[in-house]
Formats: C-alpha cells, structure tokens, sequence
C-alpha cells in the first residue's frame, strides 16, 4: 500500500470504541469551545461577505450554516469553518516545528456528518480522526520553516475527518486525502507582514476544498495515490522524508491540544497570563511603565514577537492586533482582559495602547526554546520609572494540557461569547446537546445552532 492508502486504513478502522473516556471529554470540551468561538464570530466583517457570497450563489440546502440558512456541504463546511477561525479564540496544538488549529476541521466534520445522517458517536469519532492525522502530520512533517502554512497538513486531516464521517471505503478515503493534500499547500506568507482578513480564512478555504475532494471521491473521482512519497509528491516537494506508522496510531492526541484563556495567538496565553497575574500581585499601574522586556521561546518571537515573521509595532486591524505580543500584553495591562472588545477598531487605534505596545521588548531565550512545546515558558520583566524592577515567570498557563481547562470553565466561556446571539435557554440546550453527543445525531446540535442570530445592535454597528 502506498502511505496514502495506510492513513486511509487507519481512518475507516477508527471506531468511537477506541476512544478514551479521557479523549471523549476532551474532545467536547473542545467542540464546545469552538461553538462558542463560532456564535461570538456572527457580528464579523468578513463573515458577513461570506454570508454575502452565500446568498448570492446559493446551493443545495443540505447542510446547516450556524446562523440559519442551508447550502451545500462544501460552502456550510466554509462557512461555519470561518466562523469558528475568525475570533482567533479556538484551540491549539504545539509542535516543535509547526502549530496548527484543530478544532478547524470542526466545520467539514459537521457538514459531512449532517449530510450523512451521523450519529453524534460516529461525528466525534471523525472529529478525533482529523484531530489525530493533524496534529502527528504536524509533529512529523512541519512546513512553516519551508515556507508553507499549516493549512498545507490541514489538507489531510479534513479530507480525512469528511471521509470517515460520510462513511467512505478505504480507497474512496485514500482518493479523498489524495485530492486534497495535492492541491491545498499554501504558502506561509499569510501569517507574516501586514496581515490581511486572509489569515482567519485559508483554513475555511481549505476546508471547503478537502470537503469538495470527498465528495468527488465518494462518485468515484481518483487522486494520485503517491500524494506522500511519489516523484515530486509532499515528501520531495515540501515536507522532505518523514515515517508515521499508521497501524500504530491511536485517536488520543486531543488530550495533548490546549485551550484559549485569552481571545489572542496561541503562544502569547502564558505572557498574557503572566502580566495579568503580576498586575493583580504588585497593584502595577500601566502609568507606572518604564519598559516591558519579555524572553520568551523562540517561536513565539518568530510568529508574534517581530522575528523573522515582520514588525509587530505596527498594529492598525484585528489580524495585526491579535498576532502582535506587543499589543496584546499592552492592552491586557491596560484592560484586565484580552477578548473580542480588544480587537474592535476604536481599542486599537486608541493612544493609550499604542503608546504602551512600543514600551515592549520582546527576545528569544534558548533555554526556553529547548523546553518548548512540552512548556510555554516566559519571563517578564517589568521596568518602573521608579526604578524598580517586577519580574514573572511561567512555565504554562490554564488551558495547557498540563493545567488542562474544565468543562465549567469552557462553559463559562461559551456563555460569554455567545450570550449576545443566543438565550440562556437555547445556550443550555447547546451546552446540553454537546455533553451527551453520543445519544443525539449530528442534525439534532445543527438544529439548534440554526437558532442563534446576530443581535441586530451589531449588525448596525458592523
């Protein structure tokens, strides 16, 4: 077998059976996470030129948009796939060489499984398919350094998580992960420089195309089953020589994904936490600031700290703000919190943040660097015009798998995000619906996302 056809074995033996009640958990936790993602992102710009787009082309209603509305699977996988991206709020998986997004492939899996008539056991059986194929895909064959985005092995995982939710045979599968990991390998210049509304949309995009690949190889359409190993296939072209041995994989890797404790990139939640901590702690004035001086592992200084991935004083839009560690210790020393509000137009241009967000330094420390992903290490000093020094430092924070988030917390935090477009009724029949997924079919949760609406105050103020 080709090592396209092996992941496509793994994915139609994988069963809700061998999941751990451990991986079950956590895989709600995070489906509810991304729900509440999804609902809060409704208000988005961009999400409403999508929407835009939708009602003009239009599509077979087969599928459920979060919202309301029907459409095609691949056009509601987009769509819901932007919102649950666009808040930049979702979880996380850390890799030494790559960090990737695996809720995702939320979108595809719910529209497949939707289509299909799935039960809520066989959709997060092929939530934990996606989940695994990305994140060892990413453990394995990292591609940010060659200049690729993660997207490029999100390819895989969402062709995979489709075809196991729509039921698809082994070489149908093999087919559908072969179409798509062939035409989706983006490039990585959509998280550096100025970024662009591009950045919360390549997944979605991806999406939309891994779901329209198993879709073609469910009729019947094949794909270059050497996609992997083949003359100028991923291996040559990209990713270069890498060994997964499929028969041994199991569907546990969730539990080693890690949740959001603020609405900002993955690698800033620990110096966030950290500030927070240490404004609480010493009763530290953001007038008092001197100097902030963060070190820091050296992907986080790649990615948000001005490395090699552009200047992150400049912060002018959302994308800019939520992948700028300047600006988002800024505005957390100034605001208690990092959420939505931070990143509205009127908080980011304001004086106050970006006077502050130049008074940060941040540098890699390799000793940090080496710990890095089993730790989230920082240290941050803070320099008062007194003189005075304050200093923080931390290893991870609540979210990390090794202070993994609980079902409340989550909870607490769905509601926060989702309470502007859903009632407490429908929020607990949400919350509700999640928790006991394995007794409901996937229709049964898309119905009542179909229920939540954007608050018609937003939509004016959008």
């Amino acid at each position: 077998m080709t090592l396209v056809e092996q992941l496509a074995s793994f994915v139609v033996h994988a069963s809700y059976e061998n999941l751990s009640d451990t991986a079950r958990q956590a895989l709600k936790i995070r489906l509810l996470d991304a729900i509440g993602c999804a609902i809060g992102a409704l208000n988005g710009e961009p999400i409403q030129l999508l929407r835009a787009q939708l009602d003009d082309f239009g599509g077979a209603e087969r599928c459920t948009l979060i919202g309301d509305g029907r459409t095609a699977p691949d056009r509601a996988a987009f769509y819901n796939s932007a919102l649950v991206r666009y808040l930049d709020f979702n979880d996380s998986y850390l890799a030494k060489g790559e960090t990737c997004h695996p809720s995702d492939n939320l979108g595809s899996v719910l529209a497949a499984a939707e289509y299909a008539d799935r039960t809520g056991r066989e959709t997060l059986t092929a939530l934990a398919v996606a989940y695994q194929v990305q994140c060892r895909l990413s453990d394995a064959a990292p591609v940010r350094d060659k200049g690729f985005d993660h997207t490029t092995q999100g390819a895989y995982a969402a062709a995979a998580g489709v075809a196991r939710a729509l039921g698809l045979d082994r070489t149908q599968t093999a087919h559908a992960v072969a179409i798509s990991g062939t035409a989706f390998n983006a490039l990585r210049v959509t998280r550096t420089g100025l970024l662009s509304a591009w950045k919360g949309l390549a997944y979605p995009n991806t999406a939309f195309g891994a779901t329209h690949a198993a879709f073609l190889a469910m009729r019947g359409i094949t794909g270059p089953l050497e996609v992997f190993e083949g003359n100028k296939g991923f291996m040559e072209s990209i990713a270069g020589r890498f060994e997964i041995d499929w028969t041994k994989e199991n569907l546990e890797r969730v539990t080693r994904t890690i949740v959001k404790k603020y609405n900002a990139e993955i690698h800033s939640q620990s110096a966030l936490e950290g500030i927070l901590e240490l404004k609480q702690e010493q009763n530290l004035s953001p007038e008092e600031v001197e100097r902030i001086e963060i070190e820091i592992f050296d992907v986080a200084h790649k990615i948000i700290g001005g490395g090699e991935e552009g200047d992150k004083t400049i912060v002018q839009t959302k994308e800019q703000a939520d992948h700028s560690l300047q600006y988002m210790v800024a505005v957390a020393l100034l605001d208690d919190q990092v959420t939505p509000e931070q990143y509205l137009p009127g908080r980011i241009g304001r004086q106050d943040v970006q006077t502050l967000l130049r008074k940060v330094l941040v540098r890699p420390r390799k000793d940090y660097s080496d710990r890095f992903p089993n730790e989230m290490p920082c240290r941050l000093t803070v320099i008062l015009r007194d003189g005075r020094a304050l200093i923080k430092e931390k290893q991870d924070y609540e979210g990390f798998y090794t202070r993994p988030m609980q079902w409340e917390t989550v909870s607490r935090k769905f509601d926060q995000l989702t309470r502007i477009h859903a009632d407490s009724s429908l929020r607990r029949d949400i919350r509700e619906a999640v928790s006991r997924l394995e007794e409901i079919q996937a229709r049964d949760l898309l119905r009542l996302l179909a229920r939540v609406k954007i608050s018609p105050d937003l939509k004016a103020a959008s």
